[in-house]
Order: C-alpha cells, then structure tokens, then sequence
C-alpha cells in the first residue's frame, strides 16, 4: 500500500511538469516549407519524448515536412528535414491556370494530383496522364479572367516545358488523388 501511495505521489508531482511544443494547425504536405501560420503553442506534459519545443519555431521554419503533417500532430524533429527532396534538383515549379471543369474544387498545397493533357476538340488524340503524383506546391484565388484557379505544382524538370505548354493553350487538366500525400 505504501508502494502504491508513493508511485501516486510521484505521478501526481511530475504531471505538474509542462513544456511548451509546436503543434501543427493546418495541413503541410510532404517536401514543402513549414509556415509559421501553421505552428501553435501547446503545454504539454514532460514525458521524455523529443516533441520540438516553441523556442525552435524560428528554425523550425527555415525546414521542411518529411512527411504529410496533419493538423493536432504534435511536431518532432523525425518529422522534417532540412532539404526538400520535392524541389531538389531535378525537379521544377509549374504554374497553372485552370478554367472550371479542369480543377476539381477543393484542392490546397500539399495534395497530390495527376497533370493530364486533354487535347483539343479537333485531334483524335486520347488524354494522356503527364505527373503521375504531381505534388500541389500551392493554389491560388480565382482570377479576374475567368480561370477557376492559379495552382502551382512539382514535377520533373524534363517533363516541365511540355506541361507548361500544354497548360499555355489551355489543354491540362487536374484530378486530385485523395489519400496520396
């Protein structure tokens, strides 16, 4: 009993130990930038596991997400990286705008879509898939000539100047493949 008592006490004592953390707000996708919006503090107990501690955050925004970071996820440092591998070399940045029925509604940086070239009315040509798992690096508002949405996505740089110019004479399309971050 007297055991029992002092294992309580010792619990109850140490629960009182908090630390400040980083949780992640909003979703970060895999390979990009870690914002300071997506970041907030929470008091959390000292249990010995090596959550990143607020006083970091600075540096915390100069990394990368590793892995798809959801919103609640207490952050540690397995979890980013200093490089992205998403915009290393070999990779390029591709802007697109898209009109409605090109882009399906709902899509935010750090999802995964397919690029699919959709060629004009005039060829025989079938849709052909360009990115496979194309990254969403980021999306914008809708703009004032009538396109839907600006997005910008990750893909290999020798796939680049064909998506771009695809996306030129407005023959690109997105679909989002949920659940592949």
């Amino acid at each position: 009993i007297l055991g029992g008592a002092l294992a309580t006490t010792l619990l109850v004592m140490r629960s009182g130990d908090r630390v400040s953390a980083i949780r992640i707000s909003q979703q970060v996708g895999a390979g990009q930038a870690i914002p300071a919006t997506a970041m907030e503090e929470v008091q959390i107990a000292n249990t010995g596991i090596g959550y990143v501690a607020w006083v970091h955050r600075q540096q915390v925004t100069k990394t990368f997400a590793k892995v798809t970071l959801l919103p609640g996820t207490l952050l540690t440092e397995q979890m980013v990286v200093t490089a992205s591998q998403e915009l290393g070399p070999g990779k390029a940045r591709v802007g697109l705008s898209l009109k409605s029925g090109q882009i399906p509604s709902g899509i935010k940086a750090g999802d995964r879509v397919q690029v699919i070239h959709v060629p004009g009315r005039a060829g025989d040509a079938e849709p052909e898939v360009l990115a496979q798992s194309a990254l969403v690096d980021s999306v914008g508002a809708a703009g004032r000539s009538g396109s839907s949405g600006q997005i910008t996505v990750i893909v290999n740089s020798e796939l680049s100047p064909t998506v771009a110019g695809y996306a030129t004479i407005g023959e690109i399309a997105v679909a989002e493949l949920p659940g592949a971050h």
